[in-house]
């Protein structure tokens, strides 16, 4: 290749990306442009000729910026979504230059090392069994959905039934409980699986599992059971019993899966590790780097104690591919064969920051969560309706209309971006302080941001 070739290209994308992250903090957080507009701008048609390819960057860059929403931005509350670690951002872009089909050690030693390395700091950092299983997947649904497929394998093993080899046609049927709060993402895990929807066996207030409605669900039947427990609700970023719930579910013989999506980190955290209590003792976790952790896109994390479990639902087998050795292959642990290496970012992250680093980002997210719940709910009109434990934050006004007026109100003002979301029967804004760079002073703008948004809506809402 000329030495050249890529001169002018990365140049132009480094450009673009720096002047979006200089400029993320203060632009408007929605973005100001529909599909339809970024689209015509770009020009509809593909063209007989081509064109340079530093000039293509500027072209997408200069089109596109009008329709980006600013999800890095410190205001952005939206879809439980972090930051960009400076660390991740930089390895982000060596994978993207490495190329490497990480799917396997030995043709890609590299970057299997180093994804080795993040997974076992991984369950270190969280307290989970050496020897686990870990893959970097794409995202929450996949991790969920890798789990619940080692889950399947195996307690339909244990029932006498080869799924991998047979498939679910005649196998005994699996049961899949959850609480009523079950995740979306989990749903889906369960469908693509071929479980179908869980049946749901009640909740608490703040969306935690019952646990005696799971041990009653537990007693109606027998045979294969998967049991789904969550760590940080999506609305009130509660955490499950899981001590108690997992005791129960075990007795039954019952496979337990933990979604933690963004709630596992807690366990990184030495303040914070009593809301996860028992955890450890499941049988597969779910979690996505790319919330709390400040990750760039995409990289779920999929941990199943029993690996061979694990490798016997996802392995790929192949004469063109090596022969499995004494250390599992990278393509063993997830749904791909042909894949990014997510880990990579991961590993800079952990590395950059430490184990105390981590435990002071999970710290400050907490943190800046309590003091925007006490700053929203000093606010006239507004209710702090979940019990803020974690990061997630639950606003309601007087009504449901001017609840729904505050959302769009807070779009139209540019600051803030906060999700609309229904619970528990009222229509409300969900904050999820996600980003690291959340701290006390964007606290208080986003504060500020509710108030002024407030002071501006009719008075019937």
């Amino acid at each position: 290749m000329p030495d050249d070739e890529y001169t002018a290209v990365l140049a132009a994308a480094e450009h673009h990306a720096r002047e979006w992250l200089n400029s993320v903090g203060e632009r408007p957080v929605a973005a100001a442009a529909t599909p339809e507009e970024v689209a015509a701008a770009l020009g509809t048609e593909l063209d007989d000729e081509g064109r340079d390819p530093a000039a293509v960057i500027d072209e997408l860059a200069e089109a596109i910026e009008p329709g980006l929403t600013a999800m890095s931005s410190p205001r952005f509350y939206g879809f439980v979504i972090g930051g960009i670690h400076p660390a991740a951002l930089g390895a982000d872009w060596l994978v993207s230059a490495w190329d490497q089909n990480t799917g396997s050690r030995i043709p890609t030693p590299g970057t299997a090392a180093v994804e080795e390395l993040a997974a076992r700091w991984l369950l270190d950092l969280f307290g989970l069994p050496p020897g686990s299983g870990v893959g970097f997947v794409t995202g929450g649904t996949t991790a969920n959905l890798s789990c619940v497929l080692s889950a399947r394998g195996e307690v339909l093993r244990r029932a006498g039934w080869d799924v991998e080899r047979d498939g679910l046609a005649g196998a005994p049927p699996v049961r899949f409980l959850a609480g009523d709060a079950v995740h979306s993402s989990m749903a889906l895990a369960g469908r693509m699986a071929g479980l179908g929807l869980p049946r749901t066996v009640g909740a608490d207030d703040e969306g935690r599992i019952d646990v005696r409605g799971l041990e009653a669900a537990l007693a109606e039947g027998a045979g294969p059971v998967i049991v789904a427990l969550q760590a940080g609700d999506v609305h009130s970023g509660a955490f499950d019993d899981f001590a108690a719930a997992i005791d129960v579910a075990h007795a039954a013989g019952a496979w337990v899966h933990v979604d933690g999506a963004f709630g596992l980190w807690a366990s990184a955290s030495p303040s914070l590790r009593h809301l996860v209590t028992g955890f450890e003792a499941a049988d597969s976790w779910a979690t996505d780097a790319h919330k709390t952790l400040n990750v760039p896109y995409d990289c779920g994390v999929a941990i199943v104690r029993d690996e061979s479990a694990m490798a016997a639902a996802l392995g790929a087998h192949a004469a063109y591919l090596p022969v499995p050795g004494a250390v599992s292959e990278p393509y063993d642990h997830t749904p791909e064969l042909s894949r990014r290496a997510r880990g990579v970012s991961v590993w800079a992250t952990l590395r950059s920051l430490g184990r105390a680093g981590v435990a002071d980002l999970v710290d400050g997210l907490v943190a800046s969560a309590r003091d925007l719940a006490d700053g929203l709910a000093a606010l006239p009109g507004l209710e702090i309706v979940n019990d803020v434990v974690f990061t997630q934050v639950c606003v309601a006004a007087e009504d449901d209309a001017r609840t729904a007026a505050l959302v769009r109100g807070l779009v139209d003002d540019g600051v803030v971006w906060a999700s609309p979301s229904r619970w528990r029967g009222r229509e409300i804004v969900r904050f999820s302080v996600s980003n690291r760079g959340t701290d006390a002073t964007e606290v208080a703008r986003t504060i500020e941001a509710v108030e002024r948004v407030l002071g501006e809506l009719p008075s019937d809402g």
